[in-house]
């Protein structure tokens, strides 16, 4: 038996909510420590890796960083939770960028962490290594969880 649709739209917006939190977390959580030459060691998370562009002048990527990681996740959950509003009907123009934002969404991710890991590829070489942190998968959590729910979403108003 199939749930209901408020049943549907209670749940996503349970997920919804469990997805904003995973996002806030995995922003401002240790995401990788960086040890050079066994003495030095930095850990950053996602806003401390902000900073620490901003403060070296890299502001082309910290620009970068900034629209795809926080702003781009950020605005989905926004966007969702009216989408997912219990008193109105989601009209066709929302309809179309819920659908816009399913096709072309999943891409920005994926373009961000292509460039970071390049970026440090380059940069370390042999003199470096990393260590993951929690906060790594927090984040890729938040950001599998969030596209999920846009596939949810834009099923849930394709009929």
């Amino acid at each position: 038996m199939q749930p209901t649709r408020p049943q549907n739209t209670l749940f996503l917006r349970l997920l919804l909510l469990l997805a904003t939190l995973l996002l806030l977390v995995g922003l401002f959580s240790p995401m990788l420590t960086m040890s050079q030459f066994y003495f030095f060691e930095s850990s950053f998370s996602v806003m401390g890796g902000l900073a620490s562009l901003i403060t070296e002048g890299q502001y082309f990527i910290a620009i970068v960083i900034f629209i795809f990681s926080i702003i781009a996740p950020i605005a989905k959950v926004a966007f969702l939770f009216v989408s997912l509003r219990p008193e109105r009907a989601c009209s066709p123009k929302q309809k179309h960028y819920l659908r816009l934002m399913h096709d072309y969404g999943r891409w920005a991710m994926l373009d961000v962490f292509v460039v970071a890991v390049l970026i440090m590829t380059v940069k370390l070489g042999a003199v470096a290594s990393i260590e993951v942190h929690w906060g790594l998968y927090v984040f890729a959590c938040a950001v599998m969880l969030i596209m999920y729910l846009t596939h949810k979403v834009v099923n849930l108003f394709k009929a």
